[in-house]
């Protein structure tokens, strides 16, 4: 089982057991802190009542540690790993995750009350799968660790397939396998040996975002704008800056928006010595960012790497997402993701990022569009929004962005865009909805009624069907609340982590700093969203920084042009999996659906780039899951 996470740890590997309690911990280590042999996993506490294995980085460890040398506990070595086990000693593990600044999965058990405990960091940075297959409860930071195991069950859950095919990803707590779960963020779990045999306890939380989010609504900050400023800047600088450290060399992944900018920024602004950034370009320039990301590393004087992506590159990377990600997981940014980690890598072990930013202050168009835009368009009657979506939507969108393309010089700027032609498309999508939930629900969904699609199923329920458990926020401010319960954790940290870790390269998200997320959730929403433009406060502190034109660009995806490489130089590999023959041999499809799409895609009626996507997504995980089996 640990072999096959070689790749998150090539430093480092070790079991324990425990054979009096059939027990058995693995690790594998990628060693980032005190890289001796003090650091080694599976570990066991001082008195021998707790052994961990431990996934991720406690950022704040150093202050703990002076904590619990002043409460007696003694240190061999330098490792964060033996001061959680330290504190879990002092205080237990649930007031030692609630003090403990870190991304995490860990399992610990312990001797003495002869319980497993699992838990998993705040936002869901590190990834955490469990579950009962035969009599043995098994756990791993993937789903290949369980596979390995002999008495694994392979059944594929079609119910988790439909959560898939809505969001491009399967949302915890679910997985593609039946019985087996994801470990919700900011929770624990815990099994004895009285537990009964394929049963498991409800998790508990020891953080969630709703408190947090209800208590900054609740201490709302009300000072001069200046001083709102600087304790943003002091908090975010402090979470780079704690992000730093380490024992091998660190970098920052840099896109040149606004987020990975102002983190370049703080790194750079505390070190003397010039701070390693990466980028990547594309040779199609309606995708490529990397002239913004090379403006911010010359004004911040990184050291700066660039490199050129083509076509056959990305696409050199598709047979192995399969198993990069290990179920079925269709964010398109996927492949330039695993690119930037593989360059990165070449030359540090540790990258920061700038992920989060977009859900904690606001960074999404659609917040700045729900704010705006829907408000003028809630007046024109429903019916006559359904034919406008319609007839919107059966233009494809590369007429739309031959047609900007053309018109650019007579456009104002406020309508001048990059990629008009996907953007229109969502508006598409959103006309039609009744109120501004359906529409929030319509932009999160790429197929609106996954169960037709796929056989003998029916959706689950998931926090975005259950709007009764929704708190009282106001639109913008609920979709941003939404968004980081879902798609931060289930979507974006499971693109970075798998991309990142496929490689032995750790990255570090200062924007989930849990100090950084308690103040975005205590200003005010005009200084995230204001004047249809999201994340005002971010821009306000990176303008101190770079030159107004960085600062200002709107925001870009980190997207590629999927849609011509489906029609062009990936057609053969799609056809192939799409064959009608095996799609009715496996299953688990509509045939007639799915070729449906593809004849559109193919014939430019419409663009069904991200549906097909997922389609080909499923049908490559299958085959590589079929192959490791």
């Amino acid at each position: 089982m640990t072999k096959t996470l070689r790749h998150r740890g090539p430093d480092d590997g070790g079991h324990f057991v425990d054979e009096s309690a059939g027990v058995a911990l693995g690790n594998r280590r990628l060693a980032v802190i005190d890289l001796s042999i003090e650091g080694h996993q599976p570990m066991v506490s001082p008195s021998g009542r707790y052994v961990m294995t431990f996934n991720g980085e406690i950022y704040n460890f150093e202050v703990l540690r002076r904590e619990l040398r002043g409460a007696g506990h003694p240190f061999r070595g330098g490792s964060d790993t033996e001061v959680l086990l330290a504190a879990i000693e002092q205080w237990g593990i649930g007031q030692t995750l609630s003090r403990a600044n870190g991304m995490f999965a860990l399992a610990v058990w312990d001797r003495r009350d002869r319980t497993l405990s699992l838990a998993r960091d705040r936002f869901g940075e590190k990834p955490l799968y469990y579950g009962w297959t035969g009599s043995g409860f098994l756990f791993g930071s993937e789903l290949k660790a369980l596979r390995a195991h002999p008495s694994f069950a392979s059944e594929i859950d079609r119910n988790s397939l439909t959560l898939y095919f809505r969001h491009n990803c399967i949302p915890a707590p679910y997985t593609i396998y039946s019985g087996i779960q994801k470990l919700m963020p900011g929770t624990t779990l815990t099994i004895g040996q009285s537990t009964p045999v394929g049963t498991v306890p409800e998790p508990t939380s020891f953080w969630t975002l709703r408190s947090q989010v209800e208590e900054g609504l609740q201490t709302r900050t009300h000072v001069p704008l200046e001083a709102v400023i600087e304790e943003a800047e002091s908090v975010l600088a402090d979470a780079v800056a704690i992000r730093m450290h380490a024992d091998v060399p660190v970098g920052i992944l840099l896109s040149g928006g606004i987020d990975s900018s102002l983190v370049a920024a703080f790194a750079q602004e505390r070190h003397q010595s010039k701070v390693r950034t990466f980028t990547i370009a594309f040779d199609d320039p309606s995708y490529d960012e990397a002239g913004a990301a090379r403006a911010v590393a010359v004004q911040l004087g990184t050291e700066h790497t660039e490199r050129l992506v083509t076509a056959a590159d990305a696409l050199a990377i598709v047979p192995v997402i399969p198993e990069l990600y290990d179920e079925p997981f269709a964010d398109s940014s996927q492949i330039p993701t695993a690119i930037l980690a593989r360059l990165t890598r070449e030359d540090v072990t540790v990258a920061l990022a700038g992920d989060g930013g977009d859900e904690l202050f606001g960074g999404y168009n659609r917040y700045a569009w729900a704010e705006h835009f829907w408000r003028r368009l809630k007046p024109v009657p429903l019916p006559l929004r359904r034919l406008a979506g319609s007839a919107l939507g059966a233009v494809p969108p590369g007429w739309w962005d031959r047609a900007f393309d053309r018109s650019a010089r007579l456009l104002p700027s406020t309508l001048r865009t990059r990629l008009p032609g996907t953007k229109l498309q969502k508006v598409a999508r959103v006309l039609p909805a009744a109120n501004l939930d359906d529409a929030y629900l319509a932009l999160t969904s790429h197929f609106e009624r996954p169960s037709d699609l796929v056989l003998s199923s029916s959706e689950p329920s998931t926090l975005l069907q259950a709007r009764e458990k929704w708190p009282a926020l106001d639109p913008v401010n609920l979709m941003l609340y939404l968004d980081t319960m879902t798609y931060l954790p289930d979507d974006i940290l499971t693109k970075v982590d798998r991309a990142t870790m496929g490689v032995s390269l750790e990255a570090r998200l200062p924007f989930l700093d849990p100090r950084v997320s308690a103040l975005a959730w205590r200003l005010p929403l005009e200084l995230k969203v204001r004047g249809g433009t999201g994340k005002w406060l971010l821009r306000e502190l990176l303008r101190r920084r770079v030159a107004a034109e960085i600062v200002e660009r709107p925001k870009a995806g980190f997207g590629i042009p999927l849609g011509p490489w489906l029609r062009g130089p990936l057609r053969s590999w799609a056809e192939e999996l799409l064959d009608p023959a095996r799609l009715r041999a496996e299953g688990f499809l509509d045939v007639g659906r799915v070729q449906g799409l593809w004849r559109s895609h193919l014939s430019r009626r419409r663009d069904h780039q991200f549906e097909l996507w997922d389609v080909l997504m499923f049908e490559a995980w299958l085959v590589s899951n079929q192959r490791l089996l």
